[in-house]
């Protein structure tokens, strides 16, 4: 929102208010430029109002814009602009009584600066009418004291008193007002530590300390709602704006047009690996062709100038600014790896995008190719060809378009591509494709059961990033397909230790292994075939080294976990995310910003599943989902 308008806009009178508030009712949450650069965001279904009112009353443009911003991410605030102040009061005062009127009570919290030498907390309010709202806001706001070495090591202070507002400022509303108006009014003094004394903010700061202050701010708001309140709001996540601002909608949409320029996997893939294959089975593994890849269709360094002219430090929404900054690191990593491919750079950036290997995964990967012997490849009565397997995804597309007739994607069947994947939806299939019959129910939920309908549920979202994908989403969606193989029945003792060969394979890799080093040890430590050794080298050293890779085992070992601890899989498939955004997609469900899946996969509700996420629950190992 703009914070100084040169507009005049009507004074408050009571018409104006009055359609103020009926348009509140009407429309359940409103935005409204008012007088003197005033401006008002309210929700009809929260019953509080955070207010500010710009210090310098003979100007209209705010000069402290980074205490503003403490509140602008709200679902109700309002700022206060410098003409008709006692109409802005009328505005409260009917405010006030409307949503006491629905709620039962109605809570005003004033936030404003103390003296630039202060360096804590103060809260002005009736102690004893909210003791357990001031409880909460004062332990929380001591837990942002303890994180801060700029705020003094005394606790937040309480002053019990009727004068709520800034020091030489008048009240919002009187104290008869607010008797009558069934509203309770607190003030909160803010030490501006985020800012030097010459007036400079420190950005960096300013952004880690706003983050906990609405946190805080929230969890205090909550607790007067809960108790004072007939509000149904369930949690204090629920409390931010429903709508997303312009400026969120353009940097979503721009970081989406940046990633789909180009295709990461189909980049990363070299065009020739049938005649690397050829080449080093032909020389009895000796020989490696130099990878050769598509030539890049973006200019890097255009490209990464549209990413970082991206205002991100004006996004206040602080779970949105969250998953902006860090999607905008990750594409930054992605595009440099395009520009590094087949160089040491190349490998350094991928360890930076899909991190280390954690002991408990490498742990568990040595346990898997101890525990679980190869099988031998049988010859099988049913084969699938690419053409075979492109038809039973039809199939699985028109379950999908009974959910949703609006569904739609499509099957590419190309001679230069070298694995099954899903790229933005669409699933392309190598021409010379070959499987058995027992594997394709597994491959279908793996690809299309999980990442087309992600995709497609993504898609219906706001956030355009939610089908894309937010930052390692890989990890979550990659666990989350090879469940769906054990809980369809055809997640095979081969195909467990080839997720395991992936993770020693990345591991040999990051302590220096070069191919035919990586290939040995898989074929003579490990027991692999030829054959599926090379699968696995293969991926592994594209680009001169894509761990990617141990992202299959990881993500079912952080599910495994997920579910031990009484997670559910439907809250999942909303789109593609990091299983540690779980908590900001629940907070932008609650607050109403996303919606329910439209589309569920064909085994989630299953006895079977339900019978075999039970035994997950209780503890099994990764070697025992092994179901053929």
């Amino acid at each position: 929102m703009e914070l100084s308008t040169s507009k005049n806009y009507p004074p408050l009178g009571e018409d104006s208010i009055a359609e103020i508030i009926e348009e509140l009712q009407e429309e359940c949450e409103i935005e409204k430029h008012l007088p003197g650069g005033g401006y008002l965001h309210m929700s009809d279904e929260l019953p509080y109002l955070v207010v500010y009112r710009n210090p310098n009353e003979d100007q209209e443009e705010i000069k402290d814009r980074s205490t503003v911003r403490l509140i602008l991410s709200e679902a109700s605030f309002l700022i206060i602009g410098n003409k008709n102040y006692e109409g802005y009061q009328r505005l409260m005062f009917s405010l006030s009584d409307a949503m006491a009127a629905k709620f039962k009570s109605f809570l005003i919290i004033e936030v404003f600066t103390g003296d630039q030498a202060s360096s804590g907390f103060c809260i002005k309010g009736p102690a004893d009418k909210l003791s357990t709202t001031l409880k909460v806001f004062k332990e929380e706001l001591d837990t942002i004291h303890s994180g801060y070495r700029a705020l003094n090591l005394n606790s937040t202070i309480i002053e019990d008193t009727t004068e709520r507002q800034p020091e030489g400022k008048k009240p919002l509303l009187t104290v008869q007002q607010l008797k009558e108006a069934g509203c309770l009014l607190l003030g909160l003094e803010v030490p501006p530590v985020y800012r030097s004394e010459e007036g400079r903010d420190y950005p960096v700061f300013f952004r880690r300390f706003k983050d906990d202050f609405v946190k805080a701010l929230h969890k205090a708001i909550f607790q007067f709602i809960r108790i004072q309140t007939s509000s149904g709001v369930k949690s204090y996540r629920a409390l931010g704006q429903k709508r997303l601002q312009k400026k969120v909608l353009e940097i979503d949409r721009t970081l989406a047009e940046i990633e789909t320029s180009y295709q990461f996997l189909w980049l990363v893939s070299p065009a020739n690996i049938r005649q690397i294959k050829d080449t080093f089975f032909e020389s009895n593994y000796e020989k490696v062709l130099n990878y050769h890849y598509r030539l890049l269709p973006f200019d890097p360094d255009v490209l990464k100038r549209k990413l970082y002219n991206l205002k991100m430090e004006e996004i206040d929404d602080p779970a949105l600014s969250y998953i902006f900054r860090e999607k905008r690191e990750e594409l930054d990593l992605q595009i440099s790896m395009l520009t590094d491919r087949g160089s040491d750079s190349f490998f350094y950036n991928s360890m930076m995008l899909y991190g280390k290997i954690p002991r408990d995964l490498q742990r568990e990967a040595e346990n898997i190719l101890k525990e679980v012997p190869e099988k031998e490849v049988q010859e099988f009565e049913s084969i699938m060809r690419a053409e075979d397997f492109k038809a039973l995804a039809h199939q699985e597309f028109e379950y999908f378009r009974e959910q949703d007739r609006n569904f739609s994607s499509k099957v590419h069947v190309r001679d230069d591509v070298n694995i099954l994947m899903v790229s933005q939806g669409e699933l392309y299939l190598p021409s010379d494709y070959k499987l058995n019959g027992n594997e394709t129910r597994a491959l279908i939920q793996h690809e299309i059961g999980t990442h087309v309908l992600t995709f497609y549920n993504g898609k219906q979202q706001p956030l355009k990033l939610l089908s894309i994908g937010l930052t390692d989403y890989d990890t979550l969606q990659e666990g989350l397909a090879v469940l769906s193989e054990y809980l369809v029945g055809g997640l095979t003792s081969n195909r467990m230790r080839t997720l395991a060969g992936r993770v020693v394979a990345a591991s040999a890799r990051m302590h220096g292994a070069e191919f035919q080093e990586i290939f040995r040890l898989l074929e003579e430590d490990y027991g692999f075939s030829a054959q599926r050794s090379f699968n696995i080298t293969s991926r592994i050293m594209q680009g001169g080294g894509f761990t990617k890779d141990i992202s299959y085992l990881k993500g079912l070992l952080q599910l495994k976990k997920h579910l031990e601890d009484g997670g559910e899989i439907s809250p999942l498939l909303t789109g593609k995310f990091a299983l540690e955004h779980l908590q900001i997609i629940k907070e932008l469900e609650e607050r109403r910003v996303l919606k329910a899946n439209n589309l569920i996969p064909r085994y989630l509700n299953t006895e079977e599943t339900k019978e075999k996420i039970n035994l997950i629950r209780k503890g099994i190992s990764l070697s025992q989902l092994i179901t053929a």
